[in-house]
Order: structure tokens, then sequence, then C-alpha cells
């Protein structure tokens, strides 16, 4: 279990953080086309991860327009991005904020971000 901090108060996380040379586990989640990402096929290659509950709320938004502004002249770089929302949420909010440097994808059908 690892910890971390809400407004200065410790809140406990399920699982355990990643530590720097873990090896990443392989995730399968749904991209806008609706095919299957693993994360296992990016093996060898920089990638930015980012979870997020939704786009639909304001810090979530924030998080993937700020981390793709910020590697968007990194083209060794993949910005990767999982959220619950459906694929066609992702694709409508990438489009409404041009977006087109990130991959979001979607755990809704497996859930291997809940294990």
């Amino acid at each position: 279990m690892s910890l971390t901090a809400l407004k200065g108060s410790p809140v406990s996380l399920n699982g355990d953080t990643l530590k720097v040379g873990s090896q990443f586990p392989n995730l399968r989640l749904v991209k806008a086309d609706l095919s299957v990402l693993e994360t296992k096929d990016l093996k060898g290659k920089k990638i930015v991860f980012n979870y997020m509950p939704s786009v639909d709320t304001p810090v979530c938004a924030m998080q993937l327009n700020q981390f793709t502004n910020k590697l968007k002249d990194n083209k060794d770089v993949i910005n990767l991005f999982a959220s619950k929302d459906l694929p066609f949420a992702l694709s409508r909010f990438c489009g409404a904020e041009g977006i087109e440097n990130a991959i979001t994808t979607s755990d809704f059908r497996f859930n291997d971000l809940e294990k």
C-alpha cells in the first residue's frame, strides 16, 4: 500500500507505487478506434503515463492539456493517458481541445488499472 496526501492529510492508496527501474505492468486499454493497446507492446519506448478518472472534470482536463503541451516537441516520447471514460468521450474532448499528440485510452472494458 502507498500513501499520498490530500490537502495535507495522509491518504492510503491501493496497490504499490512503481519504483524507478521496475517493470511497468501490462495493461490492456481501449483506444479511440476501439482497438486494444497493450502496454507490453510499448516495451523499450519512452512513455509518460497518466491516469485520470475523467476528462470531464476540470483537474483531469487541465492535466491532459498541460502534459500534452509540455510534450508536444518530444517526438521520441509517447504521451499515454488512461481513464474510465468511454473512448468516444476521450475523442470528443481531444477534438474540441485540438489535442493530437496524446494517445488516450479507456480502461472501461478490462479494468486492468483496478488490479
